[in-house]
């Protein structure tokens, strides 16, 4: 599995915009597209638990507001 370095949210979204276009391209070796897809997978990881993270601190933000 490739090693993925520590990335803005930003970032992270656009290696997975660009790994996206090299999977539907369709070009790469079998061997590369999985490696490109094991990546893409860490990536969607770290995205969710980055907004998850985000929306917890909105919602703790709001209930700080209304008291």
């Amino acid at each position: 599995m490739a090693t993925v370095k520590k990335q803005s949210f930003q970032e992270t979204m656009e290696r997975l915009e660009e790994i996206v276009r090299l999977l539907e391209e369709g070009s790469r070796p079998l061997e590369e597209s999985i490696d490109l897809y094991e990546e893409g997978q860490v990536l969607v990881k770290r995205c969710d638990e980055t907004l998850k993270s985000a929306r917890l601190k909105v919602e703790e933000l709001g209930k700080e507001d209304s008291q």
